[in-house]
């Protein structure tokens, strides 16, 4: 695997760069690279950096929530997210048009994509798609090459000389395919052709991508046009020929994508300015107290430098280096340093006294991170929980009137509660299910315990619909619930609700155990806490996770 690379080939680096955020830029890069994971010796050779640099920016990251490490492994952790997340909020297309894209796909079932330019480029930033056996789509980040895509070739139909020039010099260097870790094998559009089609399209005001991703692939594209003219993202739908022709998909959804262009561009001009500049935060603080805890082997200049990027986002598309200042509450000295080294890397870029953030952010870990599962998320922080208290713990989803084990971390002692993931429990009988259904609403929930066999498991199982509905009530006001001996003589377990960015219970955790082994009182007293602040661990990273992506719960 070749050194990962951050800045253009032949750039000179700024006096006042960062060196240490570079560093840890490239790591970053080189685990997005590997589809989010390495090990410490492949990340040495990917970054082309020195071990002990390596070791110093991975603990850095680990610090940061940015990656896990276990045992000789990194891995990239949801919370990175934020970075990505950042740049979408700031440009507000998915938060805006990402509904009406949904709506679409869902209409035309078919797949449908936002997707933003990025120097000779695309990057996508919004995925609709369809579960088909003949199905594909890219991830939400992913770049690929304008020649050999449909929004690739509308975005070129406003590129100057500069751009052009640009593109001429990627297709000559040795990155001009190697530069796309996401690109299917092909053969990419002579320079002639690409420059014929993007012609046509500037003309017919559409683009049409036949088979140059991959066979069988089609793609039609429009542009969604901001309220100066420019294009401020491409819509297009993706389809397969088994399902169209070029000139059928051209025919037949043509018009409908048109008219979806329109309604989205209204959206852009109709929609209210964004809200205000970020407010100070606790950065400089927190930093601080990690380089005194870990000493020399915190890189308190990287932790800083990345926060940087998050400053932007809700404040809008373009903050002062006073604003960057205030929002990370670094002096104007150092936010200055990180924006330099940031815009020499290409995360950034400045307009006189403001600063934007650009598309690259996304290739700091988002492609990968954009398929996480909730049980991905739970994994690591059960395995932790369940390390703390020397007990199972477990995360279910609501299946019907059942509960489905989906992420579960053991403990190796003698006597030890053994369940497997993808069993299935009935919710009733379960501290799991107990706590999902007490979160759903009143009509739901009747019309579930209407159709529910209330079955006596174990001798304490509570087979009486009122007595269950006053439990359920309990559960509600308290937050958690705990079952005693209804599952399985012997059998004890207490759980919390898992909460997505609604407020909704979309899972629940558990920790279940041998009645001898606590009191119902020492659950409470000890394992209640430990369970809330995993759950709170769980939530905040489902939240950054899903603030502009789908996360699975199953």
């Amino acid at each position: 695997m070749p050194p990962t690379r951050t800045a253009r080939p032949g750039t000179e680096v700024p006096a006042e760069a960062v060196a240490p955020l570079m560093r840890g830029i490239a790591v970053l890069r080189g685990l997005t690279d590997a589809d989010g994971s390495l090990s410490l010796g492949d990340l040495e050779r990917a970054t082309g950096l020195a071990r002990s640099t390596v070791d110093r920016v991975t603990l850095t990251l680990a610090r940061t929530g940015y990656v896990r490490l276990d045992g000789r492994t990194v891995t990239l952790a949801p919370r990175l997210m934020e970075l990505g997340n950042a740049y979408l909020s700031s440009i507000r297309v998915p938060g805006l048009l990402g509904r009406e894209a949904d709506a679409l796909a869902d209409e035309l079932d078919e797949s449908v994509s936002l997707a933003v330019p990025d120097r000779s480029g695309i990057r996508f930033v919004h995925q609709a798609t369809r579960r088909r056996p003949m199905s594909l789509s890219f991830r939400i980040g992913d770049l690929l090459p304008a020649e050999r895509t449909a929004p690739g070739t509308l975005v070129a139909t406003g590129w100057g000389p500069e751009e052009w020039r640009t593109w001429e010099e990627r297709r000559l260097s040795e990155e001009a395919e190697t530069g796309f870790p996401s690109l299917p094998p092909g053969t990419a559009p002579a320079d002639g052709l690409f420059r014929a089609r993007v012609d046509a399209a500037r003309a017919d005001g559409w683009a049409l991508d036949d088979q140059l991703i991959e066979p069988g692939l089609l793609a039609l594209a429009v542009p969604v046009r901001d309220t100066a003219g420019g294009i401020a993202c491409v819509l297009s739908v993706v389809s397969h020929t088994s399902r169209y022709t070029a000139r059928g998909l051209r025919d037949a959804l043509l018009p409908r994508l048109r008219d979806a262009a329109s309604a989205m561009e209204r959206r852009l001009r109709d929609a209210p300015p964004a809200g205000p500049a970020p407010a100070p935060g606790p950065l400089a603080s927190w930093t601080a107290a990690s380089k005194q805890e870990l000493g020399r082997e915190f890189v308190e200049s990287l932790a800083r430098g990345l926060t940087v990027l998050t400053a932007f986002g809700d404040g809008g598309a373009a903050l002062t280096l006073s604003a960057v200042a205030r929002a990370t509450g670094l002096s104007r000295a150092s936010a200055r340093r990180a924006l330099i080294t940031l815009e020499h890397l290409g995360y950034v870029t400045a307009d006189g006294r403001d600063h934007r953030l650009t598309p690259r952010v996304l290739a700091l870990g988002y492609p990968p991170l954009s398929r996480t599962t909730l049980s991905r998320i739970a994994e690591p922080h059960l395995a932790a929980l369940a390390g703390r208290i020397q007990d199972s713990a477990s995360l279910a989803v609501l299946a019907d009137d059942s509960v489905q084990y989906v992420a579960r971390a053991a403990t190796h002692r003698v006597m030890t509660v053994n369940i497997t993931v993808g069993t299935r429990f009935p919710a009733y009988a379960t501290s799991l299910g107990r706590v999902l259904l007490a979160d759903l609403p009143a009509d739901a929930l009747g019309s579930l315990l209407d159709h529910a066999e209330l079955r006596p498991l174990a001798p304490h199982t509570l087979t009486r619909r009122t007595a269950l509905e006053d439990v359920l009530s309990g559960v509600r006001a308290e937050g958690y619930a705990l079952v005693d001996e209804e599952l399985e003589a012997g059998l004890r377990s207490i759980a919390v609700p898992v909460r997505d960015r609604a407020g909704s219970a979309v899972a629940s955790i558990n920790v279940a155990m041998h009645s001898s082994s606590r009191t119902v009182e020492e659950c409470l007293e000890r394992v209640l806490p430990e369970l809330r602040l995993t759950a709170g661990h769980i939530e905040s990273e489902l939240h950054i996770a899903s603030r502009f992506t789908r996360v699975a719960v199953m």
